[in-house]
């Protein structure tokens, strides 16, 4: 192995007589580096995009959420929401109510998800981070604070208390619709937006905050009931055996969603969309690799001589593969660390000096992922040493006994 590595390094480095064959294995070579600094390149914009998409998590989404299973409401009264917050690595526990309502406001209409949320949930999430304009709730049940583009759809006016927001909900219960008399048939609370906040498009268009105590008393539920319960952990926390206590506390059935569980089926969509980009590279890259299998076999038939040399002292056709299978997967290892150095360097820049902007003052999201790095490493390695091999199986009896000639 010795020998054939020698050899292989004297070959990959020194040039041939033809000069045809060197520009081929030049051009084998700036293939690789250019392949793997592209999918490199391409994995960290779709990791920076997947972290861009999902950023609003840290800022809506608790740590964990616990939900029914079955029905709409779950059971959180003050004793169980005290045991709640004994448990190791729970931090805060904050019971919310999460129904959809129908909005009216200067005869424009629209429908949205109305959150009530207690007084210390400004402690659950980071809301001066998604405040876009005026203030938060404060101790008034009239108070509400919607999404941006909700309240530009029904032209809120923030403070503006000469003007009340409608909010309606059906009254519960077996047959409370009154057909003949439908406003009595709806639960209302006049309210007055005093901010609006903003986090995706999906969020401000749908979601409107109010307090806990307001949104209880607009659906008729009592003080041990709530929508939902969100935990907020301690850096520390094991969040395995948190939902295990959790499962313990509560009698009636109940899931346990973490942030990752809430957001399932964008992170689904995410991860397939990477899945997919990644495979469409590497079949570029397979590809080009066919080229690495082209200039090992011109190398080859050039070195036809060299080859009798070494059959006549005593070289074994095993060696003589071994030979330009080494070469081959060193050209192509080597092309990939320097384009993995290229695409890490301009991955670097991006993320430090905004080279490139997907709109006026949104540069493109790039992330810096050690898997990333992983990935083009070894996809790379492992197509070049499939290449150098189908390459090197090229010289057999029928070429040695030719080269003897």
């Amino acid at each position: 192995m010795n020998f054939s590595f020698y050899i292989a390094k004297r070959y990959l480095v020194s040039k041939n007589g033809k000069n045809a064959i060197n520009i081929i294995n030049i051009l084998s070579f700036i293939i690789t580096v250019v392949g793997t600094a592209a999918l490199f390149i391409v994995l960290s914009g779709f990791s920076g995009l997947k972290d861009f998409s999902t950023e609003f998590s840290n800022y809506f989404d608790p740590d964990l959420k616990v939900l029914p299973i079955n029905g709409k409401t779950v059971g959180i009264p003050l004793s169980r929401k005290r045991e709640l917050e004994k448990i190791p690595g729970v931090a805060l526990v904050c019971a919310v109510i999460e129904e959809k309502a129908f909005l009216n406001y200067e005869e424009k209409n629209d429908i949205a998800f109305i959150k009530g949320v207690p007084d210390d949930y400004v402690n659950m999430i980071r809301t001066d981070s998604i405040l876009y304009y005026g203030s938060w709730l404060s101790q008034s049940d009239v108070q509400v604070v919607p999404g941006y583009s909700l309240a530009s759809r029904l032209s809120l006016t923030v403070n503006n208390y000469g003007s009340y927001m409608q909010i309606m909900v059906p009254k519960p219960g077996a047959n409370a619709i009154n057909k003949l008399n439908l406003n009595s048939s709806f639960s209302r609370l006049d309210a007055i937006p005093v901010g609006t906040f903003s986090v995706n498009e999906t969020l401000d268009s749908n979601y409107i905050f109010t307090r806990l105590s307001a949104a209880r008393e607009l659906l008729g539920m009592n003080d041990s009931t709530a929508s939902a319960v969100e935990i907020k952990l301690t850096p520390a926390a094991n969040e395995n055996e948190v939902r295990a206590a959790i499962q313990d506390i509560f009698e009636q059935p109940v899931k346990i969603k973490d942030k990752f569980q809430m957001n399932d089926a964008l992170y689904k969509m995410l991860n397939s969309e990477n899945l997919v980009v990644y495979l469409i590279f590497t079949l570029i890259l397979i590809i080009a690799l066919f080229n690495v299998v082209g200039s090992i076999i011109m190398m080859i038939l050039d070195k036809k001589k060299n080859m009798k040399t070494l059959l006549d002292l005593g070289a074994s056709v095993k060696s003589l593969r071994q030979i330009f299978f080494i070469q081959g997967s060193l050209m192509t290892l080597s092309g990939g660390i320097i384009g993995l150095a290229i695409g890490v360097t301009f991955v670097v820049l991006q993320v430090k000096y905004n080279l490139i902007y997907i709109a006026p003052g949104i540069p493109y999201p790039f992330a810096m992922d050690i898997w990333n790095v992983i990935v083009s490493l070894a996809t790379i390695t492992v197509l070049g040493c499939i290449a150098s091999y189908i390459g090197s199986r090229r010289i057999n009896d029928k070429l040695l006994s030719q080269a003897k000639l």
